[in-house]
């Protein structure tokens, strides 16, 4: 069986976690098919980004999220969209243009969060280094 886990890495008592997809027989911080996203719990909110369009995927062929991972995708609203996904799929023969744009939207939006948390401190290092 597939499952969808989290992976520890970060030093001792700073966890921080990668998303993967990984056989259930693999130990946590062993084997791992995909990386898929990552998890820091220590900020403040934790940061999550996820690849949604892999964890459509990996969702759609039957992979299982384990429990601390469905209470992340359930806090970003990621298994609402998986839900309507399927649904559109389904009904239509395939997924709607809405449910890949939100999809679209979230992951530009994580990404675009992420690049101005790092800008300040690229910035930082220009102005030290002149």
């Amino acid at each position: 069986m597939i499952k969808i886990r989290l992976r520890r890495t970060g030093s001792k008592k700073k966890a921080s976690y990668r998303v993967v997809v990984a056989p259930s027989t693999a130990p946590r911080d062993g084997r791992f098919i995909e990386n898929i996203g990552h998890y820091h719990p220590r900020q403040n909110p934790p940061l999550v980004v996820l690849k949604e369009d892999r964890l459509f995927h990996w969702l759609s062929v039957g992979a299982q999220p384990s429990d601390s991972v469905k209470q992340i995708l359930t806090s970003q609203g990621a298994l609402a969209r998986f839900a309507q996904f399927k649904a559109e799929a389904v009904h239509s023969g395939g997924p709607t243009s809405e449910v890949k744009a939100s999809a679209t939207e979230a992951v530009a939006a994580e990404v675009e969060a992420v690049s101005t948390v790092a800008a300040p401190a690229e910035a930082d290092k220009t102005t030290e280094s002149a």
